[in-house]
């Protein structure tokens, strides 16, 4: 085995081919708890802390 690959190597790369084809084809949902302008991103991060959010947070450029 090369250093660089661990064992969960191969069913990252399977598992993000999946996810891939699943997002082109539209089957993907992500669920979106709150966005925050970049200049937010500490408020992002204390939320995401505080371990309330029921999906993801977006920080926006």
């Amino acid at each position: 085995m090369c250093p660089a690959r661990t064992p969960g190597t191969e069913i990252r790369e399977a598992a993000r081919l999946r996810l891939t084809e699943a997002a082109a084809a539209g089957r993907l949902r992500v669920l979106v708890d709150d966005s925050y302008p970049l200049s937010e991103a500490a408020a992002a991060h204390r939320r995401i802390a505080v371990g309330h959010t029921t999906g993801k947070i977006v920080l926006v450029p």
